[in-house]
Parts: structure tokens; C-alpha cells; sequence
């Protein structure tokens, strides 16, 4: 069943086109990847999808209900959440309490701080962070904090997380835990997922499907196998 369909999505800045014409659908449960260069409009989809930018064209729909120039907190409450590619969490406050704050405003909305304070934990454990529910978010590594985004994001309820380099930063070992950690999040909540990454290797071994843009424009979208082989894809990579 499709959760996410984007079509004709197109957005300039001026004179600057950062998107042309982009179409595809998400599956639900499926991890759909977004592959190209920086300045390819990857980010950009993500900031249309999610609400942050109008789109200058075309609509997105989430689950057969047009989202398109609805509010991020609008479309956060439908079941969408993402995560960015500069970590910013609410550094003097306890790890806990920046998750507690996206349980009490997101598509679940608890009722109670009880409720929130529970979904946080969940959220927390979840993503390897519940030994440092106590800590100040400040303190911790960069692993940490983007375990953290991933938390924050799912402690609002989201069924699709849009993903913003998550891996970018961390070492070898850290990616495996992380590609452990969200695999393990898809089967266990059966979530969606949406992934930027410049770090091939995990969006290939994650992805069931990848979109390649080139300069905003969609070159390629199939499996990682056929994206690896696709001759546009490996010109724009390898000229």
C-alpha cells in the first residue's frame, strides 16, 4: 500500500530551479532512499514533504490525503516527522526531556507528562539512548545526538521518519550500529523511512529503493542493484 505519493514536485528560488518535475511513491514499511551530489535537491525534497518550504509545483499526498502547504506541525500531527542534517537538540536540558517535548506535540500527543515521560523512554530505548535519559543532551557525542533526532522524532508517533544524513560524521562502527538500529526500528514499529545519505554503502544496504536527482532533476529510481548499474546515475557520480 502507498503511504507517500509525490508528483510533478518542482521549486525554484528565483531563477534557481532546485526541483523539476519529481515524482515517486513510498511503499509502507519500506525504506525508500534519496541519492545525488550535494546541491542535487535532496533536502529540499525533504523540506517539501515536510512542510518547511511550499513547493512552486505539484502536490504530495500522505496516505490518499493531500498534504501539500499544509504547516510542519500539521503535517507532523498526520504522521510525518523528520530529522536534519545539523543536529540541534535543547542542549541544557536531560536527554529525556527534549524527547518528552516531541511526545507531547506530535501525531500521538500524549494527554499527560506521565504519558509523554513514557513514550520518551520508549523512544529512548529504542534507539540505544535510555542509559543516558539523565544526561544533558549537550554532553553527548554526535552518535548520541543523532540517535537523539531519531528519538525525538519517533517519540511524536510518526508511522514515516524522513531521515537527513543520520550516518554523516560518524565512524565505520558507528554506521553498522545505526543500520542495525533502523532495521531493527522498521520491523519491530514497522515504520517508513525516507533516507538522505552520503554515506553509499548504508543507503545501499538499507534502501529497497533509491531515487538518484541530479541538480534537482530525477535521473534514475529503482533498487540499489539497478541504481549501482545505471549509467546516468554512474556519469553524474564518475563522469
Amino acid at each position: 500500500m502507498t503511504i507517500l505519493d509525490v508528483q510533478g514536485i518542482s521549486k525554484s528560488f528565483g531563477g534557481l530551479k532546485a526541483l523539476t518535475n519529481v515524482s515517486f511513491s513510498v511503499e509502507e514499511g519500506a525504506i525508500f532512499g534519496l541519492m545525488g551530489a550535494n546541491g542535487a535537491g535532496k533536502t529540499t525534497l525533504f523540506a517539501v514533504i515536510a512542510g518547511q518550504i511550499k513547493p512552486s509545483g505539484g502536490s504530495v499526498s500522505f496516505r490518499n490525503r493531500t498534504i501539500t502547504g499544509k504547516r510542519p506541525d500539521q503535517i507532523c500531527r498526520l504522521g510525518i516527522s523528520r530529522t536534519f542534517q545539523i543536529v540541534r537538540p535543547f542542549a541544557g536540558i536531560s536527554v529525556l526531556d527534549n524527547v518528552i517535548v516531541s511526545a507531547l506535540y506530535g501525531a500521538a500527543a500524549s494527554n499527560s507528562h506521565a504519558e509523554a515521560r513514557e513514550a520518551g523512554i520508549a523512544a529512548l530505548e529504542a534507539v540505544g539512548l535510555a542509559g543516558s535519559a539523565d544526561k544533558l543532551a549537550g554532553e553527548l557525542t554526535l552518535s548520541g545526538q543523532k540517535r537523539l533526532e531519531i528519538a525525538r522524532a519517533l517519540a511524536t508517533g510518526a508511522e514515516m521518519l524522513l531521515l537527513d544524513e543520520v550516518m554523516a560524521g560518524l565512524t565505520p562502527t558507528e554506521v553498522e550500529e545505526m543500520i542495525a538500529t533502523l532495521s531493527e526500528l522498521r520491523r519491530a514499529r514497522n515504520l517508513t523511512f525516507m533516507l538522505v545519505e552520503h554515506v553509499m554503502g548504508a543507503l545501499m544496504a538499507l534502501s529497497d529503493r533509491i531515487l538518484a536527482l541530479d541538480h534537482g532533476v530525477p535521473i534514475a529510481i529503482g533498487t540499489p542493484a539497478e541504481i549501482a548499474a545505471n549509467p546516468d546515475v554512474l556519469k553524474v557520480y564518475f563522469g
